[in-house]
């Protein structure tokens, strides 16, 4: 984060139901890049999404339709891997590619997790805020992250890989501890430096 700006924003993080959640965000383009707006945005993003504890924050999660999505997350060994990245694209997976189940949540679906397989391993193309190219290769929960994220900027949320059944099984976890997690995301940004 940039040492001349103000201190970060932690954004209203948007909630299943919402319609910028279901849509396809727009592509980033050379008015963005390098921009001021686009610089804060990402600083306001982190900061959201270390005081709602998550590993990943897209742009329409916090209500901003835009193909961007910040990342901390670790990988498979432990690895810790923090950035940005702007019109992310998951390139292809080979027919019997290895698959992880693990626990996955969202924080557009607070309270609400679940097993769900998807491939341990991941190669994202984009570019940075500065128009760069960058390739960010995952494997294991990095990977997840990474599929997750621009899953998100596709509109689309990993309630969509569940089963109708499953699917409302994480809708009535989310009714029943909504407010938890909401008071707790609450307390975290009352903390001094609670934003990283």
């Amino acid at each position: 984060m940039s040492e001349l700006r103000e201190r970060p924003t932690v954004l209203r993080i948007t909630e299943v139901g919402e319609e910028i959640l279901r849509r396809t965000c727009r592509t980033a383009t050379e008015r963005d890049f390098g921009s001021e707006w686009l610089a804060r945005l990402v600083d306001d993003m982190f900061a959201t999404m270390y005081v709602a504890d998550g590993c990943g924050l897209a742009a329409n999660q916090v209500d901003v339709d835009l193909r961007l999505f910040v990342y901390d997350c670790t990988d498979e060994d432990g690895v810790r891997h923090v950035g940005h990245v702007l019109n992310p694209v998951v390139e292809a997976q080979e027919p019997g590619r290895r698959l992880i189940e693990d626990v996955e949540g969202c924080l557009s679906v607070p309270g609400a997790n679940t097993q769900l397989a998807r491939p341990a391993h991941a190669v994202v193309r984009g570019v940075d805020r500065h128009g760069e190219p960058v390739v960010i290769e995952g494997a294991g929960y990095f990977a997840r992250c990474l599929q997750h994220e621009t899953d998100h900027l596709n509109g689309g949320l990993y309630l969509d890989r569940l089963s109708a059944r499953d699917r409302k099984r994480m809708m009535k976890q989310t009714a029943d501890r909504r407010e938890k997690v909401f008071a707790e995301r609450a307390a975290r940004a009352a903390k001094p430096g609670a934003a990283r």
